[in-house]
């Protein structure tokens, strides 16, 4: 097996058909599905179910995704001569990193720690990247169910609601979930903490909009067509002036927690960062 095998794996994953991966790929269709099957063929299971009219992975396909998606990063690490001289520690977050005290975890970090790069991105994930390797650590909030994930908890965030500017609802100095039951709820699909078990089953909103990054929650809520739940962090971040945001007085706080892979070599850096970011919260509470 060469990454080549890798590499070809996962771009039919991210394209979903043969045609288009081989397209990407600037390889022949007959070509790709020879270098799936040998793939298929070494590890003894199937990848990628071809029974549908849309290709699909299996469960094995799903599971053999991230190991191969932070297998290649790790190599991309590996191979990048900025990695010889110094070693980023790369921070992911799926919206509104650590809020207010964002920056002054950032600004900490430079000021102790000049000689480690600390790379803060924003990557729409339910782990934020972190199971595929593409960061060592990661802001997440709500429970974290991926297998292989240390957690440590930094502090539990209120919730609050965000509605329309000009709306009825604005007009409150607060809300409850039953004010908002009546509105078609934005939902983020990919890494929100918003389901409709936050209401009692006989009062759950009856509408709802899937969204699957924080632009478009925002603008759904914005053109007056939803109302959205998530926490004080994102008022801060995502500050929007058709969009105004009120304490939610019956709905339970978000954990955040930073967490990182188990079982394979840690940044050296991530214990600092750990430490640096409890200081940070404690000194804004």
């Amino acid at each position: 097996m060469e990454l080549r095998h890798l590499r070809a794996f996962l771009t039919i994953a991210e394209e979903g058909a043969i045609t288009r991966a081989a397209a990407r790929l600037h390889i022949g269709q007959p070509a790709l599905s020879r270098t799936l099957r040998q793939l298929e063929t070494h590890l003894g299971v199937l990848l990628v179910d071809r029974s549908t009219h849309h290709l699909e992975l299996t469960a094995a396909g799903r599971t053999f995704r991230d190991k191969a998606a932070a297998a290649l990063a790790a190599v991309d690490t590996a191979l990048d001569p900025r990695s010889l001289t110094a070693l980023p520690l790369r921070l992911g977050h799926p919206w509104p990193a650590l809020g207010d005290r964002t920056v002054p975890l950032l600004r900490r970090w430079d000021e102790e720690h000049p000689d480690v790069p600390l790379e803060l991105r924003r990557i729409d994930d339910r782990t934020a990247g972190l199971t595929q390797g593409k960061v060592d650590v990661a802001l997440l909030r709500g429970e974290v169910t991926a297998p292989g994930l240390v957690t440590e908890l930094l502090l539990h965030e209120e919730r609050v609601a965000a509605v329309p500017a000009g709306s009825e609802l604005a007009e409150h100095d607060s809300l409850t979930l039953a004010d908002l039951a009546a509105w078609p709820i934005a939902m983020n699909t990919v890494a929100g903490t918003t389901t409709p078990d936050l209401w009692p089953a006989a009062a759950r909103p009856t509408a709802a909009i899937e969204v699957t990054n924080t632009d478009e929650w925002l603008t759904a809520i914005a053109a007056g067509r939803a109302v959205g739940i998530t926490t004080s962090a994102t008022r801060h971040l995502h500050a929007h002036p058709a969009i105004a945001y009120r304490p939610l007085t019956d709905a339970p706080p978000v954990p955040l927690l930073l967490a990182w892979r188990s079982g394979t070599p840690a940044h050296p850096a991530v214990p600092d960062l750990v430490r640096l970011a409890h200081e940070v919260v404690a000194a804004e509470q």
